[in-house]
């Protein structure tokens, strides 16, 4: 598989990396065996840049990625994971219910400030069972996971901070990499004035159907070196599925403007005679400033069925057709839009 470097480093990325998000049990189980044999299809099919979070299962998905790549050469593979949550043991029966089924017994303290970041790293390198991480994301820092209020102190923990652990993570080569993880421009706007990141993981935000992300923070990272991983290329689910009943577009139940549009670009697909999903899956790559498309699965034969669609070939006109059916977010309220 092709790679692409993260700006201003050496790091290679494949094209498109594995988020194990859904190993960790996101909205329904997921069994061990499950998680290692869709690993192993990852590995087959070339992926060689794994994501992983402390959020995702409350640390299961650490451990099985780390599992899987335990045995794997050193110099083979690239693992980012994040920080500003930190996993507190709880009880059995006061286990959170933040859409994983079957986490570890874990709740979670939010701490953006150089300790947390600090601690955060260590108890990763602990599940994940490895001594290396090369990127570390600020995972969900901004009004959409914390609302403005929150949001505000969190911050100010990172800018006062959590950016200097960050940076003395780099310059130490315990990390080859930082930057954001998350699923807003705004924050990204706030942050990058105040730190030289290598790269931001950003959801949703740089599809085929909403390009919020193109008027300011495309031209930026651009201009600043900054590499971006998009995730979220199906906008959680239409752009596979189409506009059908239940169909959901950023974690919630899309709405009838949304479902017309990606009716729209399903006509356009099917005249070109591709699965809308195709270009759905590779449009971020037209953009240089894009180093890898982060998808996600619990189950080897979609992880196969993605990949079958990253390699069909597209119409080299067809992503202009596209542009009279995208959208742009609605600008971030006062309230938390996904905890």
């Amino acid at each position: 598989m092709k790679t692409r470097i993260i700006a201003g480093t050496d790091l290679a990325v494949t094209e498109f990396s594995f988020g194990t998000a859904a190993l960790g049990g996101l909205y329904r189980a997921c069994p061990r065996d499950a998680a290692m044999e869709t690993l192993d299809a990852a590995w087959d099919e070339g992926i060689r840049y794994f994501d992983t979070a402390p959020w995702y299962g409350f640390g299961l998905a650490e451990r099985r990625t780390g599992d899987f790549l335990r045995d794997k050469p050193s110099a083979s593979y690239v693992l980012s994971s994040k920080v500003g949550r930190i996993m507190v043991p709880v009880a059995d029966d006061k286990v959170p219910n933040y859409g994983y089924v079957d986490p570890l017994p874990f709740d979670v303290r939010y701490d953006y400030s150089y300790d947390g970041i600090m601690r955060s790293v260590e108890l990763s390198h602990a599940r994940l069972g490895l001594n290396r991480i090369d990127m570390l994301y600020v995972h969900d820092i901004g009004v959409y996971t914390h609302g403005a209020e929150r949001n505000a102190f969190h911050l100010r923990q990172l800018l006062d901070s959590g950016l200097k652990a960050l940076s003395e993570l780099k310059s130490s080569g315990a990390i080859k990499a930082y930057g954001l993880g998350v699923n807003e421009v705004p924050v990204c706007l706030d942050v990058m004035p105040h730190a030289d990141l290598d790269c931001i993981l950003l959801a949703g935000r740089y599809t085929l159907l909403d390009r919020t992300a193109e008027s300011e923070l495309l031209p930026l990272c651009a201009a600043r070196g900054t590499s971006l991983v998009v995730g979220g290329v199906f906008n959680s689910g239409i752009l596979a599925t189409g506009p059908v009943e239940g169909a959901h577009f950023d974690y919630m139940p899309a709405t009838s403007d949304v479902a017309a549009k990606v009716g729209a670009m399903m006509e356009i697909a099917e005249k070109n005679g591709v699965p809308l999903a195709a270009p759905a899956l590779r449009f971020p790559l037209e953009n240089p400033s894009v180093a890898s498309i982060l998808i996600g699965t619990a189950r080897p034969e979609s992880l196969r069925r993605n990949m079958q669609l990253a390699r069909a070939p597209l119409p080299d006109t067809i992503y202009p057709a596209f542009e009279p059916y995208t959208l742009v977010a609605p600008e971030l309220g006062r309230e938390a839009v996904r905890q």
